[in-house]
């Protein structure tokens, strides 16, 4: 969903093993929590559901709320402003060790250790905040900003 040039955008946090699911596009090194775009008429625990089944082929469950990680950054000469809202992420059966299913030919997934998010380019970098609270079951709810004098979790 878009409001007034704010793309609004579901995240999955799916945590298996002491490692984190992550995807990123073929050919970029930059990767980032499955999920996607919220439709009109859609909530965003459902859109993310909806995303995984798009992206993986397979079902998910959505759980609590993580937090919220609002980000800025240029994409194909243009500026992006995007608000992330993530979930706990569970998908059945997936796990480290284990081929990961693609359904979409542009995306890759891949498992990362959670003390190595940084070597894994995980953007923004503002949500490794998040995924690490949520890991070490800090509780609450996380914010995020990439705009330098709006930072925090």
């Amino acid at each position: 969903m878009k409001a007034h040039g704010i793309e609004v955008i579901t995240r999955g946090v799916c945590i298996v093993e002491g490692c984190v699911l992550l995807c990123h596009g073929r050919g970029h090194d930059n990767t980032y929590l499955p999920g996607g775009h919220i439709e009109v008429g859609e909530s965003a625990a459902s859109a993310l559901a909806r995303e995984i089944k798009e992206e993986l082929g397979v079902a998910a469950s959505t759980g609590r709320f993580l937090g919220a990680v609002e980000n800025q950054f240029v994409q194909k000469g243009r500026p992006v402003h995007e608000i992330n809202l993530l979930f706990r992420l569970e998908i059945p059966g997936l796990k480290p060790g284990t081929e990961i299913p693609v359904a979409e030919e542009w995306l890759d997934f891949r498992w990362a250790p959670l003390e190595s998010l940084a070597d894994a380019n995980l953007q923004p970098q503002v949500v490794r905040d998040v995924v690490t609270d949520h890991a070490a079951d800090a509780g609450g709810v996380g914010w995020g900003s990439s705009y330098p004098s709006d930072r925090g979790c």
